[in-house]
């Protein structure tokens, strides 16, 4: 394969994992879809990312359910992240 090839791939993998969360969650047109269902048969790469990225999600999903944050960990959180005036008060 020539360098111009490669790098065409490498162009084409970057165009398509762009599209990658609307795909994740159902929500790309089909014919993209189809296109990167395609370019996934034949990219191992890009196939790691999407597996990874579905594994992130359904994780985060799992998690989820899990018990919240405890309010002091929560306010220390807020007060990092200079977001105290979004935190609700109890």
């Amino acid at each position: 394969m020539c360098q111009q090839e490669v790098e065409h791939d490498q162009a084409l993998c970057r165009e398509l994992l762009a599209t990658l969360s609307e795909y994740v969650d159902g929500e790309l047109k089909p014919e993209l879809c189809a296109e990167l269902e395609r370019h996934l048969r034949g990219c191992q790469r890009c196939r790691i990312v999407v597996d990874t990225l579905k594994k992130t999600v359904a994780l985060y999903h799992e998690a989820a359910g899990e018990a919240p944050l405890p309010d002091d960990v929560r306010s220390r959180l807020f007060v990092k992240l200079n977001l105290e005036d979004f935190r609700k008060e109890s």
